[in-house]
């Protein structure tokens, strides 16, 4: 890690440079003269479950546009990293399909079924209750909205960190559609197509499909197998229907199908093996590469074993006019999750870590929204919320090279059958009231009660014998709830700048230890909570041409769920820690010109430990180890331009540069898994044709070929496993786009 103080100075240039979002569109607004002045764009969210503007909204959100996201070259949900100031949004460890999501300093790397996450993934109001599926495709996506902190009185699942709020694109009564077709290096092919219409007076569909192929970028170097690679097959349907003057309703389905390779890491620390017949002397089998990664690996796994994943869903969404002051909003949703994965733990030829995992995941989930809209200044949302899940799953651990009697193998394969069904129960209500032209107050409170019950198997077969050989079973059942107020106030200063205060409390269930394999492993763990407080502001200035938004903020955050190793078979998860965090965050557009915008972000986190129980060594005090995925700074600078051609073509290019500050990636502190801070620089250029309909668009993302660990797996009790996995390198693309 770097010594802080040789980045004091990057740190005050960034200060000193500026600060944060992406670009608004342009609109040109008519002053009193009736003359065109240039302005951004009011940008409209939902993140209180009604359509306000952005700068009205006294909440840490950023928004992006579905004009603002191909800018962003967002291809999958984590595209936006560097783009949200405070937040580390990643492809989930070894995995092609999960997403690990922190939000200032508050997430679940754990894709294992019996942690929720930590910051949730909601797409049209339909919680997502895994990380794993949520590392969606974005090319049907109309506005992306992040909320920073604590979310309950608002939302149908309460979640610790923050929101992800996807929202697709609706269709309407014009016909209209688009097709690309994409190739770049790794042999990368995509087609999309999005079209829509109306079926009849009252009825409007869409459907929207994507196809995506490349080889990936790790290779291993003697068979020349590619690894790491993208395989994806992703359908949605909508249809709106307004069945009555009162009465709508909104159909929704959606399926997606992966056919992966495996996602490789590398090994970062000495891989060794036990023999039992000298304990006190472990077999140092391998020693990591000191070189710079070159994205080559290999794997024990030979017979094409693979990560595949289906995932669909279905939701019905009624919107009903109750009276002139109440409206009725129900969403009612069904989701279906099948993965089959194998992961290669130790990332090396030998079989150490090596494990597949079969989940089936079912949710069914029912949300009542009781809408109050008035001209007195006050508004309000009752809600109730019910989800049941069942998350079965089939895992084998495989192990032929760790364990060994004078020198001899011993065969070891772990099996383990586990199911866990969770049954979520919630009220909630927020009201906003304007107390007079410049003060407002809004104050919610949520109750949640989660109702869990688990049952594990788990054999263990192996050449040595009564030894090692068992079957162990236990089944378990637990229920957390709790009540999560928040309140805010607001003030208006005048017509382009406001000012808020607010206090939120955040609620995460508690569970059970996934990976109890003997009796001494079975436990639950409590749930965590996080009281977070923040003052912020929504400023426009130059006659809107300016937009700054900023927020400071700090929270008491208790009961760290940690998934730690006690030995070479035991995995228990405490809740170990209370944190202290605070940060700050500004979020920045300019429009210089009709034709040019610049932008940008900046998050400063300071992440601490209060205190760190951990078993193992009682009397360590650890309260100086950093929480994991909790850079102390994000920055984001980019600019987009455009020039007009004579006949009306035009050329429209953009670039950027995100940079991210220091971080561990496992929550011991391995000195093997850090990432010292790096930057990442991507841009594009799209040529519009005369005709509006064509454009072609080339792009390029780690232009500087940039070498960075993103995620890790740490289970240094068995063979000394701590795994890393690396970023894309540099890659570029050109796209064939047509519209009608």
């Amino acid at each position: 890690m770097q010594d802080y103080n040789s980045k004091c100075g990057i740190k005050h240039a960034f200060l000193a440079i500026g600060l944060l979002t992406l670009s608004g569109p342009i609109v040109y607004a008519q002053d009193d003269d009736e003359e065109e002045t240039l302005a951004l764009d009011d940008v409209t969210v939902t993140a209180r479950r009604v359509q306000e503007s952005l700068q009205d909204v006294p909440v840490a959100v950023t928004s992006f546009s579905r004009e603002e996201l191909e800018d962003a070259q967002a291809e999958n949900l984590d595209s936006l990293k560097g783009a949200v100031p405070n937040m580390n949004l990643v492809q989930g460890r070894g995995s092609a399909s999960s997403a690990n999501i922190y939000i200032r300093g508050i997430g679940q790397p754990d894709a294992l079924q019996t942690f929720d996450p930590g910051v949730g993934v909601y797409v049209d109001g339909v919680y997502m209750s895994r990380i794993q599926g949520a590392l969606m495709s974005l090319h049907d996506v109309e506005r992306i909205e992040v909320l920073r902190g604590p979310q309950g009185t608002l939302y149908g699942k309460n979640t610790i960190g923050g929101a992800v709020n996807v929202i697709t694109r609706r269709p309407d009564e014009v016909t209209s559609g688009e097709f690309r077709v994409l190739a770049g290096d790794y042999s990368a092919t995509s087609a999309s197509t999005y079209f829509k219409g109306a079926l009849s007076a009252r009825t409007n569909a869409s459907f929207s499909a994507l196809y995506r192929l490349d080889n990936g970028f790790v290779t291993d170097a003697q068979t020349g197998q590619h690894y790491n690679d993208r395989d994806n097959t992703s359908m949605r349907f909508l249809l709106n229907s307004q069945l009555t003057d009162k009465l709508s309703l909104d159909f929704s389905l959606d399926y997606t199908d992966q056919e992966n390779a495996l996602t490789l890491g590398r090994s970062e620390a000495p891989l060794i093996a036990l023999d039992f017949a000298d304990l006190s002397s472990p077999v140092l089998l391998n020693l990591p590469s000191s070189d710079e990664y070159d994205f080559t690996g290999r794997t024990s796994f030979t017979d094409d074993e693979n990560q595949e994943l289906r995932h669909m869903g279905a939701s019905f969404t009624l919107n009903y006019n109750l009276n002139d002051f109440w409206d009725l909003k129900s969403i009612t949703a069904y989701r279906d999750l099948d993965s089959d994965s194998f992961i290669d733990i130790d990332a090396t030829e030998l079989e150490l870590g090596d494990v597949f995992v079969g989940v089936d995941q079912q949710q069914v989930s029912q949300e009542l929204q009781f809408l109050f809209n008035s001209d007195s200044g006050f508004n309000a949302v009752l809600g109730m919320f019910y989800m049941q899940e069942d998350v079965p799953s089939m895992q084998e651990a495989y192990a032929d090279d760790f364990l060994l009697f004078g020198g001899v193998p011993l065969d070891f394969l772990r099996t383990i059958d586990d199911d866990l069904e969770t049954t979520s129960y919630a009220f909630f209500a927020q009201g906003n009231w304007t107390l007079s032209d410049r003060w407002g107050l809004t104050a919610g409170i949520r109750y949640s009660k989660d109702e869990k019950d688990y049952k594990r198997t788990t054999s263990t077969f192996s050449t040595a014998g009564p030894f090692l050989e068992g079957t162990f079973a236990f089944a378990d059942s637990d229920s957390w709830d709790s009540v999560t107020p928040m309140v805010s106030i607001d003030y208006q200063i005048n017509d382009s700048n406001m000012l808020y205060a607010s206090a939120s409390k955040g609620f995460k269930s508690g569970g059970f230890n996934g990976r109890a394999n003997a009796e001494s492993d079975v436990s639950s763990f409590d749930p965590e909570t996080v009281w977070t407080y923040e003052l912020g502001g929504k400023s426009q200035f130059l006659d809107n041409r300016l937009r700054l938004n900023y927020a400071i903020f700090t929270s008491d955050y208790e009961d760290f769920q940690a998934r730690v190793a006690e030995d070479i078979s035991s995995f228990p998860v405490i809740n170990a820690a209370e944190l202290d965090i605070s940060g700050a965050e500004l979020e920045l557009t300019w429009l210089l010109s009709a034709s040019t915008t610049v932008y940008s972000s900046i998050g400063y986190l300071d992440s601490d430990y209060k205190k760190f129980f951990d078993f193992r060594q009682p009397d360590l005090d650890r309260s100086d180890d950093v929480p994991p995925f909790s850079p102390d700074w994000t920055f984001r600078i980019g600019m987009n331009h455009a020039v007009y051609l004579d006949g009306g073509a035009a050329i429209r290019f953009g670039l950027n540069g995100n940079y991210t500050g220091d971080m561990y990636l496992s929550v011991d502190n391995q000195e093997a898994l850090t990432q010292d801070d790096y930057w990442l620089f991507n841009a594009y250029a799209i040529y519009d044709f005369a005709n509006p309909a064509w454009s072609i668009t080339i792009g390029g993302k780690n232009l500087t070929d940039e070498v960075y660990k993103i995620d890790a797996q740490e289970f240094s009790s068995v063979a000394n496993i701590q795994t890393a996995y690396y970023g894309d390198p540099r890659t570029w693309y050109a796209a064939l786009n047509y519209r009608f």
